[in-house]
């Protein structure tokens, strides 16, 4: 045995610990669920590695999940001889905290006391929800393969600091002591320990067991009871993805699913198949209510494990399912692949791209038919996904259409900012002879309403999809067409509503082409061109660029984002009949006609959401004008 080391832990698992002590929890039975979790993920890595290594079992190849109790000590134990961990492995995963987003978890989760903490195991951290019930964890472990010289003992109070020391442990795997605080003492009871196990980790399919409570008869029994524990499994151990689906109920279904997904609450749907002919498989695929902390990250690890006739192989298998449906949690079993599967291997394998198009195609159907029969929930879904969704369309090509049709939005026909639109719902709509699905896309709803572009199409009663997320310009980019309907933005020069003859004499045409002419010049270095307008109604002017050039939009978002973005000279598009262009048109001072044209510029860039390059000139000049 070593001397003990004393540690200092890295600031956010300080927080994060602060953050179990002091919080108020409605539910602290979560640390159990979280810690046999993390056992069955032992045993599970050890199975796996004891595939290329069978001298990782040291003779002994049934692996299980132990928990004791003792009331008199106030401890509740759990153990497992699954992998283990070295003294390195313990300091990298109890020390400190590798993932993204950790930090901003600690954050949110301190705005609100109260706050309950059922999230913490989809944060990698479910091991700290010790603390919610310890006043102190001791953690003693050894690596599936070192010498019983090799173990090593964690202890902490929870406190800032870790003690760590080298001790003799015969048994591989690890073994974690609470001592429990004084208002969770009732922990340390036999029915209330099965009873939480039964209820979240039934379907661990490895055995939990726990010791048989002992029922004596008589004096002279008790007086010979052996000494030695009875250990009984407690928990069903069954796969539940191979058992059939008529044996399985939804409340199964739901509480397998907190159990891969580390949630709380329900799923919103999931879909159970088994898949037999050239390839053989079962899935059994979830879509969460709420999104995972990462889901931003998209470096982070899937949410589908894969399992090899029911042996555990990984739980990042990039393969498995692409960016876009990241959100999705689940198992994947298959019976065509080798145990000893690498992830080289399943960088090309033909049952893996197999297994993938499947599951695909899955979820994509299971959301098509959440959209059609259950529309609230698929309105939960897409508020909740709805942007990552987005991704797929430029990402998966052979299934654009499909992702296209499950897409929402904002539209002028229904009057409001929730995104319950379909593209499908607006070519039903469309006019005779209307062959182009207009949309708009703009910094926010109020702002994309309220634009001076959509004015012919509000005229004519033609829908118009709002767009404000800020992947929209990246997704309209890539997707320009949807059931034979081309998709065209109102902000292009080229789209035009207005087919009516003008009734337009002569001698106005004369003056609106002295007009144009007259800023053109004064303007010739802001923009590109001058032109009278077919989409202008109340406003005096508007901005708009070709289809071959970049959209405003795009390049604030570019510019925002500390990206190079081209410089476009914008199109200003004028309305000859508001009484500013008017008044324009009749100016004869030259000073002052700049200034008119200056500032109906400034106006226009406003309007479309943009940014003056000299704030101070605008109000200049719009003050000249005003006195």
């Amino acid at each position: 045995m070593s001397q003990p080391e004393i540690r200092g832990f890295q600031t956010e698992v300080k927080e994060l610990l602060q953050l179990m002590i002091h919080s108020l929890y409605s539910n602290p039975e979560i640390f159990l669920r979280e810690l046999v979790s993390n056992a069955s993920d032992a045993c599970d890595k050890l199975r796996f590695e004891a595939v290329s290594d069978d001298a990782l079992y040291e003779g002994d190849e049934t692996l299980r999940i132990r928990v004791s109790f003792d009331a008199a000590a106030k401890t509740v134990t759990i153990s497992d001889n699954g992998i283990g961990m070295n003294r390195d492995e313990v300091i990298d995963n109890i020390g400190t905290i590798a993932r993204s987003g950790t930090k901003a978890f600690i954050q949110k989760l301190g705005q609100d006391q109260a706050k309950d903490l059922s999230q913490i195991g989809q944060f990698g951290v479910g091991f700290y929800s010790a603390f919610i019930v310890a006043e102190e964890v001791v953690l003693t472990t050894r690596r599936a393969g070192m010498g019983a010289e090799h173990g090593v003992r964690w202890t902490s109070r929870g406190e800032g600091e870790y003690t760590l020391e080298t001790v003799e442990s015969t048994e591989r795997g690890t073994s974690i002591v609470l001592k429990l605080r004084e208002d969770h003492v009732d922990f340390a009871d036999d029915w209330r320990l099965r009873s939480v196990i039964r209820k979240y980790s039934d379907h661990i399919t490895f055995p939990i067991e726990m010791v048989k409570a002992a029922s004596p008869t008589s004096d002279e029994d008790e007086a010979t009871a052996p000494e030695l524990p009875t250990w009984e499994r407690i928990n069903d151990a069954t796969a539940l993805w191979v058992r059939p689906k008529s044996a399985i109920s939804d409340e199964e279904y739901t509480e397998f699913y907190k159990h891969v997904g580390h949630d709380w609450e329900a799923p919103l749907a999931w879909s159970h198949n088994r898949v037999e002919g050239k390839t053989e498989y079962t899935s059994l695929l979830y879509i969460p209510a709420r999104a995972p902390f990462d889901l931003w990250d998209r470096e982070t690890k899937q949410g589908i494990k894969l399992y090899v006739k029911r042996v555990f192989i990984m739980d990042d298998a990039e393969k498995l399912m692409p960016r876009y449906l990241r959100f999705v949690r689940g198992v994947i079993d298959s019976a065509d692949l080798p145990l000893n599967v690498s992830r080289e291997i399943l960088q090309s394998n033909r049952v893996l791209d197999t297994i993938r198009q499947g599951s695909v195609k899955r979820i994509l159907g299971m959301l098509e038919q959440m959209a059609l029969n259950e529309p609230e929930k698929y309105a939960k879904f897409w508020g909740t996904f709805g942007q990552v969704l987005k991704e797929g369309v430029g990402e998966d090509f052979a299934n654009r259409e499909q992702i296209a049709g499950l897409l929402r939005f904002a539209s002028t026909h229904t009057g409001n900012d929730t995104p319950s639109v379909s593209l499908k719902d607006a070519i039903d709509r469309l006019p005779e002879g209307q062959d182009e699905i207009y949309y708009i896309i703009a910094d926010s709803y109020a702002a994309a309403l309220a634009s001076p572009h959509l004015e012919i199409f509000r005229k004519k009663g033609i829908e118009v999809l709002l767009l404000s997320d800020r992947i929209d310009e990246w997704l309209m980019s890539q997707l320009t067409e949807f059931s034979g309907k081309k998709l065209k933005s109102v902000t292009r020069a080229e789209v035009s509503v207005d087919d009516t003859e003008e009734d337009t004499t002569p001698d106005a045409k004369e003056t609106q082409s002295a007009l144009v002419e007259r800023l053109k010049s004064v303007l010739a270095a802001l923009v590109d061109d001058v032109r009278v307008s077919k989409r202008l109604v109340d406003s005096p002017a508007c901005l708009v660029t070709t289809e071959e050039e970049m959209s405003l939009h795009l390049q604030r978002l570019l510019k925002e984002a500390g990206q190079a973005a081209p410089t476009v000279k914008p199109i200003l598009e004028i309305n000859p009949q508001h009484p500013l262009l008017q008044r324009a048109a009749a100016e004869s001072d030259a000073a002052r006609f700049e200034d008119i044209a200056r500032v109906l510029l400034g106006q226009a860039t406003l309007a479309e959401g943009g940014h003056l390059t000299d704030s101070a000139d605008f109000v200049l000049r719009l003050n000249r004008l005003l006195v």
